[in-house]
């Protein structure tokens, strides 16, 4: 009789540690879940804004249409990626990026421009929204630090398969993201 009440209470334990690991798995799910639709809730904004910049710039800057072009082709690509797949987003949201810091720098070589109350006042609108962008940026690679490190280390890593652990990226800039915006005037 002894036998069996230690080998049920081994059992009972084991099934509660399989339930707590599985929460620990479901929650950190969640929580980079609703760190990524804070993002998201972001990057809707900064799709509508863009093309009331872009058509801002273009009465100044009529030669430069390949620059306006890829802003709107990176705005397009970004909002076409499927919301579920955050990996493909953020490569998309990397290159959207990219752009706008070519459109920006082309204030600089317009003076005009760089003083219309149109354009400065999207370009604030814009600032904010990136702000807001970076706050939530951090928080999501919080989240994705926090949900990865439990998935890779013990003990989720034991039973990570068996409850479809789901490994995310985290947002990060990409290198050509990183190197100065470079204007040419042909």
């Amino acid at each position: 009789m002894v036998p069996f009440i230690v080998i049920g209470g081994i059992i009972v334990l084991i099934a509660l540690f399989l339930i707590s690991v599985f929460n620990k798995f479901v929650k950190n799910k969640n929580v980079v879940k609703d760190a990524w639709s804070n993002i998201d809730v972001a990057l809707k904004r900064r799709y509508d804004l863009i093309p009331n910049l872009v058509e801002t710039v273009k009465g100044y800057a009529k030669h430069e249409k390949s620059t306006l072009e890829a802003v709107i082709s990176a705005r397009n690509a970004a909002m076409e990626v499927p919301t579920g797949d955050i990996n493909a987003k953020i490569k998309a949201e990397n290159q959207l990026q990219q752009t706008l810091r070519s459109i920006f720098a082309l204030s600089e070589a317009y003076p005009d421009l760089k003083a219309n109350t149109n354009y400065l006042d999207l370009q604030e609108k814009l600032n904010t929204i990136e702000e807001n962008l970076e706050r939530s940026r951090r928080y999501y690679n919080g989240t994705v630090r926090e949900n990865n490190t439990y998935g890779e280390s013990f003990p989720g890593v034991l039973v990570a398969g068996m409850f479809n652990y789901q490994h995310f990226d985290y947002f990060e800039t990409d290198e050509v993201s990183r190197e100065n915006v470079k204007v040419e005037f042909s």
